[in-house]
């Protein structure tokens, strides 16, 4: 065990595959101690056709969580072995119904001392330890059901690398980064428009000089992601968040959130009670960062550009 001491809790995965490899071992070591000839893999198969039942290979996979093609392949063995069998009772030709043969109808009656003395040594080894491994395993599920490790994983490394993104205020040095990554995105999903050269042309002049703010998000001293707060001549809105981008190359390291928090808050300091943006539905990352940071779907706003299909405020 000094591997996992040294790896930690990243093996995971090996551990728990080397575990079940221990105990399916045993399994098949038990099988033989009480003349049963069968695979322990086969079981949750086997004991899902009990009772006399009769189902499809899907509703099988259903049941216990299995893949079909794993289901149809154990099926197949099963019944070279003479323990399953295709019911030919059924009048539905069109499903493909199996049922546990005579030869596995004993075995299911054979086994049931088997069953009994594997629960409670089971349950002599729960005793023994500290921690329910069983109840555990339960929660466990339950827990990567509702989240999967590869998000939780996704999630870390994200929170990881949103530490090293740095948000800093426009400089002239920033004002091709500022055009170029607009245009990369308005490029991919539309086409621009001239309320967006209007802005990215002249950022001073369009934005900064009017009394808005523009700002940048830094990973390892590089530009990768803009946003910018603009003036409004609207008198039910102080500004509108617009212009905000994020490099593809930098997505997943939560600048958009970044970015955005970060336009709220300058808002907030510079007295604004109401901001908007536009967006189009087709771009659901950024709508669901929008939600997230409060905004709320309004109507009947004049826009200037064509790919405007919602708009949202935010009441600060």
């Amino acid at each position: 065990m000094d591997f996992f001491n040294k790896v930690g809790k990243a093996a995971l995965g090996s551990r728990l595959r080397l575990m079940t490899a221990v105990i399916t071992d045993d399994a098949s070591k038990i099988y033989e101690l009480y003349g049963a000839d069968f695979v322990p893999k086969w079981f949750p198969v086997f004991y899902t056709l009990t009772e006399d039942r009769e189902l499809t290979i899907t509703e099988i996979a259903n049941e216990i969580g299995h893949s079909q093609p794993s289901v149809s392949k154990i099926i197949r063995e099963m019944m070279a072995a003479g323990l399953v069998e295709e019911n030919l009772k059924t009048d539905d030709k069109r499903k493909n119904n199996v049922v546990l043969s005579q030869k596995g109808l004993l075995l299911a009656k054979n086994i049931q001392h088997q069953l009994k003395d594997i629960d409670i040594a089971i349950d002599d080894l729960i005793s023994e330890s500290k921690h329910n491994l069983w109840a555990a395993l339960e929660e466990w599920e339950f827990l990567l059901q509702q989240k999967s490790m590869f998000k939780r994983v996704s999630d870390q490394k994200k929170l990881r690398e949103s530490k090293d993104v740095k948000i800093v205020e426009y400089t002239p040095q920033y004002k091709e980064a500022f055009k170029a990554l607009n245009e990369e995105w308005i490029s991919t999903y539309f086409e621009m428009e001239e309320a967006d050269y209007k802005a990215l042309d002249n950022p001073e002049d369009y934005i900064l000089k009017k009394g808005g703010k523009i700002l940048v998000a830094l990973y390892e001293s590089e530009p990768v992601g803009v946003c910018a707060l603009i003036k409004t001549n609207n008198p039910e809105y102080d500004f509108e968040m617009a212009k905000m981008a994020v490099s593809p190359k930098a997505q997943g390291k939560n600048i958009g959130w970044l970015l955005g928090q970060a336009i709220v808050a300058s808002a907030k300091e510079l007295g604004a009670k109401k901001i908007y943006l536009e967006s189009n539905t087709i771009l659901k990352p950024a709508i669901n960062l929008y939600y997230k940071l409060g905004f709320e779907k309004v109507f009947g706003l004049e826009t200037p550009y064509k790919r405007c299909n919602i708009q949202m405020e935010l009441v600060l």
